[in-house]
């Protein structure tokens, strides 16, 4: 299935294919999965092999074969056009998408729902239907070259103006921002009072936009990455751009967007899963096709062992995103658990790309093999959605008290 399966010996052995295992298992998931892992490889994958190497954005016709398939909408309900399923789906169906171009299953989740829990319910219906639809696919401007870990340290300000918001700030790493049809602003509408958290006065706003524009109070700056490519990712700058107030979304700003991260970390994991499989089953092909001392490289043992490591690290990691993804649909707070599976995935993710690249040798320092993409995009995955360090912390803070000099 995947193009660089370029095996020569007589009898080559394939990668596994995963599946979904019980208890988790179910014929629609199990279909579900097929689906994308088929689409990945026959639509992705290509255009991923196309346009990475000279930092191109998804094509607008690859994300309206996305819609098609209803990735866009695979949350949200069914009666607002969704497919109506969890967390579990959502995951799944981005290991699969990531596994060929990280920035692909990434863009899933600028939809999902996003950007529509306006106060009016007849807007936000319509709103809803079109994020199921693809026609609603935004960007998510949180963090600010001050404020990155720290989001209770958002400074750009909103200040109500009759009926509107004035904006005035700047965010960074706002991926996708001007390809979008909206952005999820979090900003600062009052400062904290001297009892309240420094969280208090947060507040989350709804800019609508055309796509492939900045409206006229809204400048920005594309911020050049070593790797995930696809889209592009901006440096922002508000000066008095004026939000109706009934653009605010939900009700607490910063409850919300932490919310939001909880989920954002799994759908990290599932990514991370999809990055480092890909490196796995990359390496079992390269292994049975790079001879050297007239044998294929795989029949060695140091090589053999590597890979055994590799694979088991990858199916540990799946199963834990499975289990907080069922925590998740179940309803249950699983801060913690999310802050364990975004740390232990994205950094196995790391890892096991990095020795993708070990295994192929100096073709692996190349780009004449997918791997060296998979570990750009996989180093990543360790700093978005909350550091490594970040998640520790969160960890750290659910396990174990503070000294009162602490």
């Amino acid at each position: 299935m995947w193009q660089n399966m370029r095996v020569t010996t007589d009898d080559p052995m394939p990668p596994p294919v995963p599946v979904v295992s019980p208890p988790y298992h179910t014929p629609e998931r199990e279909a579900l999965q097929a689906r994308a892992r088929t689409f990945a490889a026959e639509r992705v994958l290509p255009v991923a092999d196309e346009l990475d190497p000279v930092k191109g954005e998804i094509p607008r016709s690859l994300l309206e074969e996305m819609a098609g398939e209803g990735w866009f909408g695979i949350t949200v309900d069914r009666e607002h056009g969704g497919m109506g399923l969890g967390a579990f789906e959502y995951c799944m169906v981005a290991e699969e998408l990531a596994r060929a171009w990280m920035s692909v299953g990434s863009i899933i989740a600028r939809a999902q729902g996003a950007g529509t829990d306006v106060a009016d319910p007849a807007r936000r219906a319509e709103l809803l239907r079109r994020s199921a639809k693809g026609e609603w696919i935004g960007a998510i401007a949180l963090s600010e070259p001050d404020a990155g870990s720290d989001l209770a340290g958002v400074a750009t300000r909103a200040v109500r103006d009759g009926d509107e918001f004035v904006v005035t700030g700047r965010k960074r790493w706002t991926g996708n921002a001007k390809a979008a049809d909206f952005i999820q602003v979090l900003v600062r509408t009052a400062d904290p009072g001297p009892d309240e958290k420094r969280s208090a006065g947060l507040a989350t706003l709804l800019v609508e936009k055309e796509r492939d524009t900045f409206p006229d109070g809204i400048t920005g700056r594309p911020i050049d990455k070593i790797g995930y490519h696809g889209f592009v990712t901006w440096d922002l700058e508000f000066d008095g751009f004026r939000v109706p107030v009934g653009n605010q979304i939900g009700t607490a700003g910063f409850a919300d967007a932490q919310k939001w991260l909880n989920i954002a970390r799994v759908h990290t994991a599932a990514r991370a899963v999809g990055l480092a499989r890909a490196a796995v089953e990359d390496c079992i092909g390269y292994l049975q096709d790079r001879e050297q001392f007239e044998h294929p490289i795989g029949d060695f043992q140091a090589v053999r062992f590597t890979l055994a490591d590799m694979a088991a690290r990858v199916e540990q990691a799946r199963a834990f995103y499975q289990h907080v993804a069922h925590l998740i649909d179940l309803g249950q707070p699983c801060e913690r658990e999310a802050a364990m599976v975004k740390l232990m995935a994205t950094e196995m993710a790391a890892e096991v790309t990095g020795d993708g690249i070990q295994l192929h040798g100096g073709n692996g320092y190349t780009t004449e093999h997918q791997v060296e993409r998979h570990w750009r995009d996989a180093r990543l995955t360790t700093i978005f959605e909350g550091t490594s360090e970040i998640q520790r912390k969160i960890i750290a803070d659910r396990l174990l008290p503070r000294s009162p000099l602490g």
